[in-house]
């Protein structure tokens, strides 16, 4: 796609989702959309399957390797960059209560989504997988990793991210609604613990923990970037599993193991961020940097996807992300209820 003949075409197509994130980002920040917890990412997958569906045929077909690159390529970029949200330090802060609730949560809800997906409602494995690891890990950033290791389709990350979307902001209004009405026995340090490891999306824990308190808000990033932070062996895990158990052509094939390396580069970039050896303000441009580029990849994800795809998907993978919903605020609180 990069030779002399198609270079042009290519940046034109990577051009083209650039255009799209960049309104994608505006529209993220009005007032009422930012107010929802709405990201830039979830935004920018719409506009994408909306140009999809609608105007796609007045896109030069040349320009098609240019989002395929996007949504794949770039977007293993925007993962390792994704480690700049995150220091040890911060994963420390919380102590090992904060870090074994985000490992049970985390490893507990990507095996009953494959469970429950596979074999109770019959879904194929890489909706189930993917979608557990929205709800599990860290949202879109998570299905959007998750996505080249178990080689799942564009219509299968975009159902589920919408579940994400739907089941994350439904937690947002619950969740501060659980605790006014004070039925549940945690103090600030709790719901701290407990919003950050059972709510979907970075944004949709910041929108529920904020309506509660700014102890509880900051307790709950750490524990959901320590969530993110064990994105790296739960893909290492799933790359290893999907090759062995998961992947019946790979084991026909007799494949090499495919390695997620940029998830090793995540960790990379977490352990030189710990060491704090760059300027707060450049730090700041790049968290910044790379919420755009994983705004890029989604847009470039939805412009992969038709809506007839997305039919044949059906309303499990939702049935699926409700029960994992459900899991997440009853499981969620047992387990810090026993750790605590």
């Amino acid at each position: 796609m990069f030779s002399q003949e198609k270079r042009a075409d290519t940046f034109n197509g990577i051009l083209f989702v650039t255009l799209f994130s960049l309104a994608a980002t505006q529209i993220s920040q009005w007032s009422w959309v930012h107010q929802w917890g709405i990201s830039p990412l979830i935004i920018g997958i719409v506009l994408g399957i909306f140009y999809a569906n609608t105007l796609h045929h007045r896109m030069p077909e040349a320009w098609l390797p240019g989002i395929s690159f996007t949504a794949r390529k770039i977007l293993r970029l925007a993962v390792i960059l994704y480690g700049f949200y995150i220091t040890l330090q911060e994963v420390m802060m919380i102590g090992w209560v904060g870090f074994a609730t985000a490992s049970i949560i985390v490893v507990t809800t990507l095996s009953l989504a494959y469970v429950i997906g596979v074999h109770v409602l019959g879904m194929d494995k890489q909706t189930a997988m993917l979608t557990g690891a929205g709800s599990g890990i860290c949202g879109a950033a998570a299905i959007l990793a998750f996505e080249p290791v178990i080689k799942a389709k564009g219509h299968q990350t975009t159902s589920a991210v919408a579940t994400v979307v739907m089941f994350g902001t439904l937690a947002m209004l619950i969740y501060p609604l659980v605790y006014q009405l004070g039925i549940l026995n945690l103090d600030a340090h709790g719901w701290g613990i407990y919003i950050g490891a059972t709510v979907h999306e970075v944004a949709q824990v910041v929108g529920a923990a904020s309506d509660i308190g700014q102890t509880v808000s900051n307790d709950a990033v750490i524990v959901k970037m320590t969530r993110v932070m064990l994105l790296v062996p739960a893909l290492l895990f799933v790359g290893w599993w999907w090759h062995k158990y998961g992947n019946v052509e790979a084991q026909d094939s007799k494949a090499k193991l495919t390695i997620p390396w940029f998830a090793l580069g995540f960790l990379a970039v977490v352990g030189f961020n710990s060491l704090q050896l760059l300027p707060a303000s450049w730090v700041v441009v790049l968290q910044h940097t790379d919420q755009f580029l994983l705004t890029m990849a989604m847009t470039a994800l939805g412009m992969e996807t038709s809506l007839d795809k997305l039919k044949g998907v059906g309303i499990t993978p939702f049935i699926l992300a409700m029960i994992l919903f459900v899991w997440l605020m009853v499981g969620g609180y047992v387990v810090v209820l026993l750790l605590i």
